[in-house]
């Protein structure tokens, strides 16, 4: 964690996030061909195992400046988003999350890397997912306020300075679009 970070809500997460991955993916073992061979070693214990193995490794922080997520067995995904790169954070509830009553978070993030690199992040399972997605949204605006603000003991001069370097990126950005857009 970063010195002048403050973690200030580590969320729960839903039991239920547990019988939601086993039965997705006994799913998916009864539909495929190769899933018929692996299907007896998970209805005899080996699917509670991994989705309870699974739901320990779920975590996720918000702090004064980012938002960390971290998930997985064998393949361990961390993710730590700049709050100020958070563009939209929606809710996810199909028939069967509703059933479960679990949500999922997507975040969609600011980023470069065209238009094969993913932006987004899917928070599964946690408890009063409206409260800690409205933190998030707040502790956001902070963070925003503080970077954009311009105190009044910044001279005219450098406060030009300011509005003219944040300009040019913001030009810089539409000619990288444009030259991306007549790619396609």
């Amino acid at each position: 964690m970063i010195e002048n970070e403050v973690v200030l809500n580590k969320a729960t997460f839903n039991p239920k996030v547990k019988t939601y991955i086993y039965l997705v993916v006994l799913f998916y073992l009864i539909v495929s061909v190769i899933g018929w061979i692996l299907l007896p070693f998970w209805l005899l214990g080996l699917g509670n195992w991994i989705s309870t193995k699974f739901f320990n490794t779920l975590e996720c922080d918000l702090t004064t400046k980012n938002l960390r997520f971290s998930k997985g067995i064998i393949f361990h995904i961390e993710k730590t988003i700049p709050l100020e790169n958070i563009q939209d954070l929606s809710f996810y509830g199909g028939p069967i999350l509703r059933y479960f009553g679990l949500t999922l978070i997507r975040i969609e993030t600011a980023g470069g890397g065209g238009q094969h690199h993913n932006n987004m992040m899917s928070m599964l399972g946690i408890n009063n997912a409206e409260n800690f997605k409205l933190e998030i949204l707040n502790q956001r605006e902070k963070v925003m306020k503080e970077k954009y603000q311009i105190t009044g003991s910044l001279t005219d001069n450098k406060s030009a300075t300011h509005n003219d370097e944040l300009l040019r990126d913001i030009k810089n950005v539409l000619v990288e679009i444009k030259e991306a857009l007549k790619k396609e």
